[in-house]
């Protein structure tokens, strides 16, 4: 008797929840309230087969239950019961498919008067275009896709030459206009899905699909991609902006037109060539969707002031961002994961000219400054004869001996460790103490930006690492000129 109650007891909870339940649709905001009709008489046909079916099997587990003087009667066939299954169900079928048949047939078929927009899907971003005052997309194939020309427009097409780009996953739309989209796909199965408009559509690579609609609200909306399309798949998130006239207007009016950005690539390439193909490879390769450059937080560590900085990792080690450290991580991203970060970043098919252009442009968007130095008075200038030009391990160690006398320099120490005496001067080797008569057989260049001049320090029976750390800012700093800041030293391996 316990199977039949538990059955029946789902079947209650079942419905409890479907009327009291938290969740409902979003408030729909295009013309197709069909979706919503297709859904209901869905959700009406499998939930009538879910409680019959449910109710029907407690009641035949307790009506055929075992007892004591009853026999089972054997019937392998009974030809009325089964033409009544067989005639329920394609009612039942028919009724679920046919509504969505004509709706779809609908939704593929767009009216004349809608505006064109095209949607392009690329791991794991959004980007749009728009026709020129011909209302004309002009043609595109994955063979003219380059960093400076992501979508793959034909620069031959004149066409093209008015079309607007919008590179950002923001798409404005008119309201009360119906708007074609034309969608493609430049790698892998990616859906164009608005839940407030109710409608979506597959983009496969190599095809163009389409859909149309109107919006019937002004209002900001998230576009979300349906199909798994990676380990970025969640990340791949847009807005399309419903506006009124005036406001849909100015909006197109500071979109920039494909001509327009092959010019600008083309000046900004004369001007730095390297950062300008860095900064399209960041857009081309899908960066710009997981790190962005203005400091705010994204799905990566943000490139604004990245370079320069300490990084640490969840496994507790730390490492300093240079352009050694950007090569390695942007190669093999997962075999050190940055804290507070998961593990999704994909490994970049890049050559090696592209990967520097990509690290100089992350070297563009600033470098770290400590923060000390917003408060702090300018360090006092070393004099000339302290920096040898250029700098070896012979001249400096010559200059250290030569040069007058500077402030004392506090190293950075581990609060937990019995404080040292003051470090000595000596070659800083990447293993092991030195004598002070040896020579180093080579030296760690020093990175620009730092205070020339001042000699290496490490304490020979130190048994820390010889990886200096930027010296911290003192409790009760001592009047006068700031101290020079150490320089971050590291052994070349």
């Amino acid at each position: 008797m316990a199977v039949p109650i538990i059955l029946i007891v789902i079947v209650a909870a079942a419905l409890a929840f479907h009327f009291w339940s938290p969740w409902w649709q979003t408030p729909l905001a295009s013309n197709w309230r069909q979706m919503d009709d297709t859904l209901t008489i869905t959700l009406v046909i499998t939930g009538v087969a879910f409680v019959a079916v449910n109710l029907f099997v407690a009641w035949a587990i307790y009506r055929y239950r075992h007892r004591d003087g009853h026999r089972a009667d054997y019937e392998p066939h009974n030809r009325r019961l089964e033409a009544w299954l067989i005639g329920i169900t394609t009612i039942g079928i028919a009724a679920m498919l046919a509504p969505g048949l004509f709706v779809y047939a609908k939704l593929i078929n767009p009216p004349a008067n809608a505006h064109v927009v095209e949607v392009v899907g690329q791991q794991w971003q959004w980007r749009f275009r728009l026709p020129g005052p011909d209302g004309r997309l002009g043609s595109s194939d994955p063979s003219y896709v380059t960093a400076d020309n992501p979508l793959g427009l034909n620069p031959k097409d004149p066409a093209n030459q008015d079309n607007r780009i919008v590179d950002a996953p923001e798409l404005h739309l008119l309201v009360g206009q119906p708007a074609k989209l034309l969608l493609r796909a430049k790698d892998v199965l990616h859906d164009f899905y608005v839940p407030p408009f109710r409608t979506r559509m597959n983009m496969v690579p190599g095809m163009v699909t389409q859909m149309w609609l109107t919006p019937t609200r002004t209002g900001r909306f998230d576009i979300l991609c349906a199909q798994l399309c990676g380990v970025g798949h969640a990340n791949m998130r847009g807005v399309v902006v419903v506006d009124d006239k005036p406001a849909y207007d100015a909006w197109v009016a500071t979109l920039p037109t494909f001509a327009a950005l092959q010019a600008q690539h083309a000046g900004a390439a004369t001007s730095d060539p390297l950062a300008a193909k860095g900064k399209l490879l960041a857009q081309a390769k899908g960066c710009a969707a997981c790190h962005t450059v203005d400091g705010s937080p994204g799905v990566g560590p943000t490139w604004k002031g990245l370079y320069g900085t300490t990084q640490t990792f969840q496994d507790g080690s730390s490492a300093h961002v240079d352009d050694a450290y950007l090569a390695t991580f942007i190669r093999n991203p997962t075999a050190r994961v940055p804290k507070g970060f998961a593990p999704i970043m994909p490994k970049l098919d890049l050559t090696d000219d592209e990967l520097k252009a990509l690290i100089a442009y992350i070297r563009t968007q600033g470098t770290a400054q400590p923060p000390e130095a917003a408060h702090s008075p300018p360090a006092t200038p070393v004099p000339a004869a302290v920096a040898p030009a250029p700098l070896q391990p012979v001249a400096l160690g010559a200059a250290a001996q030569s040069a007058p006398a500077q402030p004392a320099v506090q190293l950075a120490q581990n609060p937990l460790l019995t404080p040292r005496p003051p470090a000595q001067y000596a070659p800083l080797t990447p293993s092991g103490p030195s004598s002070p008569d040896s020579q180093p057989p080579s030296q760690p260049a020093r990175r620009s930006g730092q205070a020339p001049g001042l000699p290496l320090q490490t304490d020979p029976n130190t048994t820390a690492p010889p990886l200096a750390i930027p010296p911290a800012q003192p409790v009760n700093p001592p009047s006068g000129p700031a101290q020079p800041r150490v320089p971050m030293i590291r052994p070349v391996p």
